[in-house]
């Protein structure tokens, strides 16, 4: 059992249309407001070596760009630390408040309590004019299926490449460039936490066609042998870039450094070179 099967519980209860996108949104004068919010934990998203300013930079990073997704602007920020040791938390605030610094965000209150592990749950706000509002649904055949950045650094990481430390540690959520892409049209966004592979799976359970990549344009972490660089790309989770689809009259879009990697097409199918994606990447599991 996966978090994603789990999923299918809470839309049997809520809806289907709650459970598709990044953010719930709903009305706010002329604006869209967004919201989202995430759980981290020590045991499964901490890793070892992290600081707890990195643990509160990454809690804040993670929702900033769920938000980023929907092509809004973060405003606030909501902060519930669990503490196993209370002298972690003014470094996890601190690293949580300079990442909301950075991207325009205020932290405005939360909660905390005693935990068995460093849990930090974040909620966060967004606004976003309805016509610029990006959403998963809305791909349409002859689409360009588009990258920002370099997937894979955050996996590499944690496949012994070093060198990619602040990628999982200190994630950049696109926020600016979530937005130049909402007001550019883009048919469909989401970030590629999971990795690519699961994100465009995502992508076509919200629409009626599929995705075909072509594996050599797909920006590679450097450094790394070719085969091992590409499983990294498809498959690594821990990046937040985006991954939009738009349709090529539109692309490329000025300020927003992002790499077309496939196209979309009329099967519902996900293939790579003409083979079938494996539907795999960074998932929670039960048994």
């Amino acid at each position: 059992m996966d978090d994603r099967e789990l999923l299918n519980v809470v839309m049997g209860i809520v809806g289907k249309d709650r459970c598709l996108d990044d953010c719930a949104e709903f009305a706010c004068g002329g604006q869209v407001m967004v919201a989202t919010t995430d759980m981290l934990h020590r045991s499964t998203d901490f890793v070892e070596g992290m600081t707890d300013w990195q643990a509160g930079w990454m809690s804040a990073a993670v929702t900033l760009s769920d938000i980023a997704s929907m092509g809004a602007s973060p405003k606030f920020l909501l902060i519930a630390v669990g503490l196993d040791d209370w002298k972690s938390l003014k470094d996890v605030m601190q690293g949580a408040k300079d990442c909301c610094t950075k991207y325009g965000t205020e932290i405005i209150g939360g909660d905390i309590d005693h935990h068995n592990e460093l849990t930090v749950v974040t909620t966060g706000l967004g606004l976003v004019d309805r016509r610029d509002i990006a959403r998963r649904a809305g791909t349409w055949p002859g689409d360009l299926v588009c990258i920002t950045g370099i997937p894979g650094q955050a996996q590499a990481w944690l496949d012994g490449y070093h060198q990619f430390e602040k990628f999982l540690f200190e994630p950049q959520p696109r926020v600016t460039e979530g937005q130049l892409l909402g007001r550019a049209g883009v048919s469909a966004m989401m970030d590629d936490s999971d990795g690519i592979a699961l994100s465009l799976y995502d992508l076509m359970s919200a629409n009626d066609c599929g995705f075909a990549i072509d594996s050599s344009k797909l920006p590679l972490p450097a450094g790394i042998p070719a085969k091992q660089a590409l499983e990294l790309a498809l498959y690594g989770g821990g990046d937040y870039e985006l991954i939009f689809t738009i349709a090529p009259d539109r692309f490329p879009v000025a300020g927003v450094d992002a790499t077309v990697i496939g196209t979309v097409v009329p099967q519902r199918t996900a293939t790579v070179d003409g083979k079938p994606l494996e539907k795999r990447g960074y998932q929670h599991k039960w048994e």
